[in-house]
C-alpha cells in the first residue's frame, strides 16, 4: 500500500538543506520574528492544516506572532524524509512528525529556491490516525 519514496541521489544535496528547516515555522535558528517569517514565505505562500482548514499567509504570520510571544516547549520528533523536485528550483519535501510522543502527523512542504534563499511556498499536515 505504501509508495515507494526513495529521493534521488542527485538532490541529496537538496534533501539535507530542506530538513534542516524543518519542520516548518519550529527551528529558531532561522528566525523567531513576523519579519523572519515573511523572508521564508513566499507571499502567495498558504497551507492546509491538520483540521482540513486553508489558512492565508497573513493568518498564519499573525498566530506565529502570538505564538513566538510565549516560551515555547514544543517536542518533536521528524522522520522519513524525501524529497521531490517537481521543476526548476520547486521541490517538494515529505515526512512525519511525532510531536510530544503522541501527536503524529505526515507533512508535505513546498519549497523554492530563490536568489534571496529558500521559500515556502505551500505546507501540510495531515493527522495519522491508526496505523
Amino acid at each position: 500500500m505504501e509508495p515507494s519514496r526513495i529521493t534521488d541521489p542527485a538532490l541529496a544535496g537538496v534533501l539535507q538543506e530542506l530538513v534542516s528547516r524543518e519542520p516548518i515555522f519550529h527551528r529558531p535558528e532561522f528566525g523567531t520574528t513576523r519579519t523572519d517569517f515573511e523572508n521564508m514565505t513566499a507571499t502567495d505562500f498558504w497551507e492546509t492544516g491538520a483540521s482540513g482548514r486553508r489558512y492565508s499567509r497573513e493568518f498564519v504570520l499573525e498566530e506565529l506572532e502570538k505564538r513566538y510571544q510565549q516560551p515555547m516547549a514544543d517536542v518533536g520528533d521528524a522522520s522519513d524524509f524525501h524529497c521531490r523536485r517537481l521543476a526548476p528550483g520547486i521541490y517538494l519535501l515529505t515526512y512525519t512528525l511525532l510531536q510530544n510522543r503522541e501527536r503524529k502527523t505526515r507533512r508535505s512542504t513546498i519549497w523554492q529556491h530563490t536568489s534571496e534563499g529558500w521559500k515556502i511556498v505551500f505546507h501540510q499536515g495531515t493527522i495519522v490516525q491508526d496505523e
